[in-house]
């Protein structure tokens, strides 16, 4: 028994594989260094492992991680072991204490291996020569390992999450270029290493074998972002007791008018602040199917991160069968999702003319500035704060498990760039190590709100022509901007491409997807169709049928044409520059053409069925919560995902699923830190910055931001609220 033991051992070390999600990021910011260090040691790790291969112990370090990966031709280089069983294994003998150590390593397969022992330490096993060919892997697999392995690594990269490179190093063995990652579980006194050359007594040139990391239970240390966070939120948790208290005392109990309420005493109360949520007021002029546009963008986006981050952070058990997914035409509805950001840029611009044009001057404009800017800031920082707050800390503190290196590595990256989220400038300064990766769709819209006021000017102080000729002009130097920048460096027309990669050609997710100058056409575009509601507010715009029949039509045909021009360009054989580049150039401001026409069409009683749907008031409270959603769906999913303990198998099914838990869990989320933190600080914010003199105020409304439904208040009763949205005193 003790030798066939063993013997298997040995054989599993050199064959069992688990692959992790490769980050590069500093782990001694989000783990223990010491707690590695201080529980090493050589004599007592060969001490226990002699112990271990001859007792019954061995079984259960052999059962914690020792398998071989199922679904090899599947493209499954993965088996996560059991990483808890490793963590629970506790053995007091004599004056041994041994504890498990759960570890991995990455083998390339591209060597052989001979186990021809030397050693006297175990003479009685014979040691094969072991090639690892012998896993037959044929030419296909071996192609369609790489083009996987290629779209996680770039599906990483745009979430965020920065991946080593691994670079063939023998053009002859057609497995040079594959690595498998091993766990395994050693006593806590061992280092890999160690116990490697205890067990195997391996010389240098033997195996080729690097640490990935080991995991002890208690790793995580406590750190000032860990106390700031408990602490903001146990005080937030007591004023909103005591607020709510406070309400139902007045309303329910001394059943006294709402009104004679201190508002203040109010702004933390769940009671009041969850009705708000669910009140609806009509208000003349709102665009009613904007909050339709904005859930629905929202649910495109929260499925797209699903599917996205299952073959970019999730383990899969056929990694393989999800890339054939992502290559066929049937997949176009989540491929094609990132357009769906476009849509956030348009009702950005959009709203941000129909809410200015006509409630002030240019000198007003100019005079206020400041203050336009500030507002602007202070109604995003609280959610924005919060979630990098909580990213840095409680987020990585909530649960564990073998795949847990993704959030590890954003937790890093929030305690080390957080001012950089807070400042809005991560899609220059650090576009790869982004804290909240999505989060740059933020900074991109703040940064065309801060250069807004040079057109807003003219269409607020100016005649129609003056203002029209601004509008366009915006809109054509930045479509000339942005196409000469595209066909000079000539990206390929999407985040991820199978296609052959082209030489020199730099980083699409810094120099394209997160750029301000490429993404800024849909938000010039939506300011023109801010401009065109604005100056028919009030009034029926009357257009011919045949006309609205054909701004449909084109409509339909041109939005459809975006989202299918992603099925040719994912296919491997893709290789047309000219068609990338007018793709890159033209589609985003199309697509935002068509977002735009339909917004119009609905406000105006052309919409039909499709404006009945997007008015609908169940929109509502998904459109009230869609700047936290948005902001706290993707840190959340990234957690969901490190909790895996073994490869998920992918199918369309079981990702819809799954985006059903995300979906659910975004929303309580976004429930939980409105009333925690947005509902709160829109009441403050209002208080303190609103007009002066005892002047009755107006409701906040819906802001300036696409995506974000926190209010623009009105600034020193100079800039005034518009009046166009339903108000929302609870995300205001």
């Amino acid at each position: 028994m003790e030798f066939n033991l063993f013997f298997i051992i040995n054989l599993l070390f050199v064959f069992t594989v688990n692959a992790y999600i490769e980050v590069d990021y500093d782990r001694t910011n989000v783990f223990d260094p010491k707690i590695y260090e201080d529980v090493l040691n050589k004599e007592q790790c060969d001490q226990q492992i002699k112990y271990i291969v001859t007792n019954a112990i061995l079984l259960r370090f052999l059962d914690a991680s020792l398998r071989i990966p199922r679904s090899l031709q599947k493209g499954n280089l993965v088996d996560l072991g059991s990483y808890y069983e490793c963590l629970g294994i506790k053995k007091n003998e004599g004056d041994m204490n041994i504890e498990g150590k759960f570890c991995m390593m990455k083998i390339p397969l591209g060597q052989n291996i001979s186990l021809d022992r030397h050693s006297t330490r175990f003479p009685e096993i014979p040691w094969p020569e072991i090639n690892p060919n012998i896993l037959n892997i044929d030419d296909k697999t071996h192609k369609d390992l790489l083009s996987q392995r290629e779209l996680k690594r770039k599906l990483q990269i745009l979430g965020g999450i920065t991946p080593e490179s691994i670079k063939r190093d023998d053009d002859e063995n057609p497995l040079s270029d594959i690595s498998i990652e091993l766990a395994v579980c050693i006593p806590k006194t061992c280092s890999l290493q160690n116990a490697l050359n205890t067990v195997l007594d391996l010389q240098p040139t033997d195996l080729q074998i690097e640490e990935a990391y080991c995991r002890l239970p208690n790793d995580k240390p406590w750190v000032a972002a860990d106390y700031v966070a408990l602490g903001i939120f146990i005080c937030l948790g007591v004023l909103i007791a005591l607020s709510t208290a406070y309400d139902l005392r007045h309303q329910i109990f001394l059943k006294k008018d709402p009104k004679t309420a201190n508002k203040l005493a109010l702004s933390f109360s769940v009671y009041t602040n969850t009705l708000r949520l669910v009140t609806y007021k009509p208000v003349p002029g709102a665009l009613e199917c904007l909050d339709g546009i904005r859930a629905f963008a929202m649910i495109w986006v929260i499925i797209g991160h699903t599917f996205v981050n299952q073959l970019s952070t999730a383990t899969l058990h056929n990694p393989l069968d999800a890339k054939n997914f992502a290559l066929s035409f049937w997949s176009l509805w989540i491929t094609a999702a990132p357009i769906t950001v476009d849509t956030f840029f348009a009702l950005s611009g959009l709203l941000l003319v129909y809410t200015t044009a006509g409630k002030m001057t240019g000198l007003k404009l100019v005079k206020n500035l400041h203050l336009f800017y500030l507002n602007r800031y202070l109604r995003l920082f609280p959610v924005l704060a919060a979630c990098i707050l909580l990213q840095a800390s409680l987020f990585h503190r909530v649960s564990d498990g073998p795949a847990w290196e993704a959030v590890a590595g954003q937790t890093d990256r929030c305690r080390q760039y957080w001012w950089t989220t807070l400042l809005y400038i991560q899609n220059y300064y650090n576009p790869n190590y982004m804290c909240v990766p999505h989060s740059w769709y933020l900074a991109i819209d703040f940064q065309l709100f801060l250069i807004s006021p040079l057109i807003l000017f003219w269409v607020v102080n100016g005649t129609r022509k003056s203002a029209w000729t601004t509008l366009v002009t915006a809109l054509l130097a930045s479509l000339t901007g942005a196409s000469i920048y595209n066909f000079t460096i000539g990206f390929k027309a999407g985040p991820v491409t199978f296609g052959p990669e082209r030489e020199g050609q730099p980083n699409y997710l810094m120099y394209y997807y997160v750029n301000t100058l490429t993404r800024a056409p849909p938000f010039f575009v939506g300011m023109i169709f801010g401009y065109i509601l604005h100056i028919n507010r009030g009034k029926k715009l009357v257009i011919p049928k045949v006309q609205v029949a054909l701004f449909w039509f084109l409509a339909i045909i041109l939005s459809s044409a975006v989202i299918c021009s992603n099925y040719p360009i994912l296919q491997e054989d893709w290789d047309y520059h000219t068609v990338d580049d007018i793709l890159n150039s033209y589609m985003r401001s199309v697509w935002a053409l068509s977002v735009c026409w339909m917004i119009l069409a609905c406000a105006h009683g052309y919409g039909g069925p499709i404006n009945w749907i997007l008015s609908h008031p169940m929109w509502k409270i998904l459109g009230r919560l869609s700047y936290a959603m948005y902001l706290f769906h993707y840190p959340l999913i990234i957690v969901v995902n490190g909790n895996s303990v073994v490869p998920v198998y992918f199918s369309t099914e079981v990702s819809i699923q799954k985006f059903m838990a995300d979906f659910v869990i975004a929303i309580l989320a976004a429930y939980l830190i409105t009333m925690f933190v947005d509902a709160p600080s829109s009441v403050l914010i209002k208080h303190f910055m609103g007009g002066a003199g005892g002047k009755k105020r107006q409701e906040p409304v819906k802001p300036l931001n696409g995506i974000n439904s926190a209010a623009e208040n009105k600034i020193n009763g100079n800039l005034e609220a518009p009046n166009h949205q339903i108000v929302n005193k609870t995300n205001k």
